[in-house]
């Protein structure tokens, strides 16, 4: 790899993690130790060495290690299950699939335990996962318990029938009452890890509603037409009211004390494999996000 103008008198350790190589900072720093790090050919110990346009930095990746993702028993709330799918409720701070830093305690560890068969199509990391939420989201996915229900699925997902709808609680006082934010995301610019509007992104298009005003806080409910990660989280902070509970997207010391975003999938509907028929699903707010509510309520009562 070699290093671009942009990034002159960058450190080493932090400029190799981000580049699309799947390694943490704390990995590549391991590799530098282990002298698996050469720039213009020499070995460098230094995780702060600083870099300069135009040089070449090789890397000795080494080859990732079987997985073997284990089936564990976690409390999870199914909402339906046929032959071909099933409707999870996902509780908040479960992460969706295996990934670097979660091999356990995610949601696919739960399903290898509850549901006997899912789809392959994904591979060992993500069985039966036909879309995600981020780990602090709560609410409803649809589970794939075959490859032919797998396919059905993302085709509607990729096509728009599916339909997934949102209830969150927002900083601020919305000035519309329905409106609709069509802003294009990618990968930010500078914090790799973070997503954000960026012209020439990706389509996103994110509706919205007004539920309930708690003068400094707005309940809403927002229905995706597009999914880009962290859809809902960033188009809500670029519009000027990021989530509650967002310390990525929104204040960095979260209101109410939250530990993760107030953001919901409370309804879910597509179009059975099978059947052909809609299938819809809702389900309430959690107890977390309801106790902020009854707070506000109990507020505007005084």
């Amino acid at each position: 790899m070699q290093v671009d103008s942009g990034d002159n008198g960058k450190r080493l350790d932090a400029w190799l993690a981000a580049q699309d190589l799947g390694l943490t900072r704390s990995q590549v720093q391991k590799l530098i130790a282990e002298g698996k790090v050469r720039v213009e050919g020499v070995a460098t110990s230094k995780n702060n060495y600083r870099l300069r346009a135009g040089q070449w930095v090789f890397v000795v990746v080494p080859d990732p290690k079987p997985l073997e993702i284990l089936p564990e028993n976690i409390p999870l709330p199914i909402v339906y299950e046929d032959a071909c799918l099933a409707v999870v409720n996902k509780p908040q701070g479960m992460v969706t699939h295996p990934a670097q830093g979660n091999y356990t305690g995610t949601l696919v560890n739960a399903l290898l335990y509850h549901i006997k068969d899912l789809s392959g199509i994904n591979g060992v990391l993500r069985p039966g996962i036909v879309h995600r939420l981020d780990k602090d989201t709560s609410g409803l996915l649809v589970v794939a318990k075959n490859d032919l229900a797998h396919r059905s699925l993302a085709q509607q997902l990729k096509t728009r029938q599916m339909k997934r709808r949102y209830v969150a609680l927002l900083h601020g006082n919305l000035k519309q009452d329905v409106g609709t934010v069509n802003a294009p995301i990618a990968r930010h610019p500078v914090l790799r890890k973070q997503m954000a509007v960026v012209a020439g992104g990706r389509e996103a298009i994110t509706h919205f509603q007004v539920r309930e005003r708690f003068g400094n806080f707005t309940l809403v409910e927002l229905q995706l037409e597009t999914g880009r990660t962290h859809q809902i989280r960033v188009h809500m902070a670029h519009s000027g009211h990021p989530v509650v509970g967002d310390n990525i997207y929104g204040p960095k010391k979260p209101a109410f004390g939250l530990n993760g975003q107030l953001l919901h999938a409370w309804h879910l509907s597509f179009l059975h494999p099978i059947t052909q028929e809609i299938a819809q699903f809702s389900v309430d707010i959690p107890p977390h996000f309801q106790r902020v509510l009854d707070k506000l309520r109990q507020s505007q009562k005084q």
